[in-house]
């Protein structure tokens, strides 16, 4: 398949609100695609790369090469060249990998151009997610929606279940079932604005502590175990303390989700970073464990001496994971049987936030278990931290946002009056935010190079954020996570901004 086939169904799902349009474009588009193809169309569309990160960033991109006038790349060759241009290293690899860069833009059309520049900085948003190609790829095949789904949900992959029905239509889908060994997507939550809230919708539920810890699927099969994070990744490795204590469970064959987290000396929480980097860590494992060690926490079962409760309701799922579980190992939970009991539930999560963890998770009483959906039944609530931050510079946007201001870099003021950079954001933007931010941020520009266009620090925006982790990469040594925008605050001078001082003061977590 031509890459610039693929760029165009990208631009014109982009281009479209209608949920229908968007299928029958992908479903045109998967009827034509070859089993090689697959692996690649589908992580493209959704804006990622099947190799992970490749380290292309600006300055590999910032060469202004003219376009092919003609499409000659392939797919297949896009992702061949992308895996080459990734696995130089060594002496003279910048210069290198900056001339393959220009090698494949020189290839490329204008539109794949475009699209390429989307793919490698992250900003591909056309909405077309996997649960929009599961759709696509069901109406291209003629096999059930439902079918396909759940395949997915088992499998662990999209990819995998389009190949297979591409290849061999609706009965591959039977191929697909949940198995002790083979990872499958977790089920997700959607957010509720509070307590309140969440039991209004959902009525009869749990209501769970939200640790800020790696989520982690545990299988155990008699005397082996292996361990899977979010993304379904293999990390058994890397967490032996975790191996063992599914070893010392009551049962011999099981699926188990949880989360993996660090504790301090006092059973408090650990920042996030540091659980992320003690479970992303591959060497020296042994001294790791020793030095920080991760407890497992979990929540629910999937799967227990080989029966299937993905489809039972979450209070019988439990019921299977306490006779397993001993309760150290097993989440702190409250019940909330409606709108009597919103107060109980309300002071479960000031105690939860008091304990140092982030919020709640509430869980309806009746529900299967979604793997792989953000399901409406379950419902996270937590505090939102917001900040009034400086827009220090904005960068061109790519893909729908296309001749628009879009990445913004953010910095709060710091001891000596200047500003101190703590990340950039492209979330929260509607489209009528973008129009206006671009032109006003065009009228405060001293330079632009093309790919990043610097302002005079004087518009200041309200962000919202999840947390703060450390840093190298900025001024201040922290940076936030999952920053989005809020509103601009026109009201405010920059002066009147938040400050580094302040900011740390309020995560102590992170700075101690």
């Amino acid at each position: 398949m031509l890459f610039a086939r693929l760029a165009r169904v990208s631009r014109e799902i982009a281009a479209s609100s209608a949920r229908s349009r968007k299928t029958a474009l992908l479903a045109e588009l998967f009827r034509d695609a070859e089993a090689d193809d697959v692996p690649i169309v589908i992580p493209y569309l959704a804006g990622r790369l099947p190799q992970g990160r490749l380290g292309i960033g600006w300055k590999l991109l910032n060469q202004h090469i003219a376009p092919a006038v003609e499409p000659s790349l392939t797919v297949r060759e896009v992702d061949a060249r992308l895996t080459r241009i990734g696995s130089v290293t060594g002496a003279g690899s910048q210069a290198e990998r900056r001339r393959l860069v220009g090698e494949l833009l020189a290839a490329a059309t204008d539109d794949e151009q475009r699209f390429l520049f989307g793919l490698l900085t992250g900003e591909v948003r056309q909405g077309a997610l996997d649960a929009l190609a599961v759709e696509g790829l069901a109406a291209a095949t003629g096999a059930p929606a439902a079918g396909v789904r759940r395949a997915v949900m088992l499998a662990g992959s999209l990819q995998a279940v389009a190949e297979a029905v591409l290849a061999d239509g609706s009965p591959a889908l039977d191929r697909f079932r949940l198995t002790v060994g083979r990872p499958v997507l977790p089920m997700l939550a959607h957010t509720a604005s509070s307590v309140a809230e969440g039991v209004g919708k959902l009525g009869s539920c749990a209501v769970e502590e939200k640790l800020d810890g790696i989520r982690v699927q545990v299988h155990r099969d008699g005397d082996s175990v292996r361990l899977f994070t979010r993304t379904l990744d293999d990390i058994t490795d890397r967490l032996p303390e975790l191996t063992s204590a599914a070893l010392a469970l009551r049962g011999a064959r099981f699926i188990l989700d949880g989360e993996v987290i660090a504790l301090d000396g006092n059973g408090r929480p650990r920042s996030f970073q540091e659980t992320a980097g003690r479970v992303g860590s591959r060497t020296d494992v042994a001294t790791a464990a020793r030095e920080m060690p991760v407890s497992p926490v979990f929540f629910d079962a999937l799967s227990v001496d080989g029966r299937d409760l993905l489809d039972l309701p979450f209070a019988e799922r439990h019921a299977e994971l306490a006779r397993l579980v001993p309760e150290p190992m097993r989440v702190r939970r409250a019940l909330a049987h409606g709108p009597d009991d919103l107060g109980a539930a309300e002071e479960f999560l000031a105690e939860t936030l008091r304990r140092g963890h982030e919020g709640v998770v509430l869980k309806a009483l009746d529900a299967p278990y979604s793997a792989g959906r953000r399901g409406a039944s379950w419902l996270k609530v937590k505090p939102v931290h917001t900040l009034d931050l400086v827009v220090l510079a904005a960068e061109w946007g790519h893909g729908r946002r296309t001749g628009k201001l879009s990445n913004l870099h953010l910095a709060a003021r710091a001891p000596d009056g200047s500003f101190a950079m703590l990340g950039k954001t492209f979330k929260g933007m509607t489209d009528a935010m973008l129009t206006w931010q671009t032109e006003r941020l065009k009228e405060l520009a001293v330079e632009d190079d093309g790919w990043v266009v610097t302002v005079r620090p004087e518009l200041v925006v309200e962000i919202a954020y999840d947390g703060l982790q450390r840093s190298t990469r900025y001024p201040a040594g922290v940076t936030l996570r999952f920053a989005r925008v809020v509103r601009y605050r026109e009201d405010k001078s920059p002066a009147e901004a938040d400050t580094v001082e302040t900011l740390l003061a309020a995560h102590p977590e992170v700075t101690r």
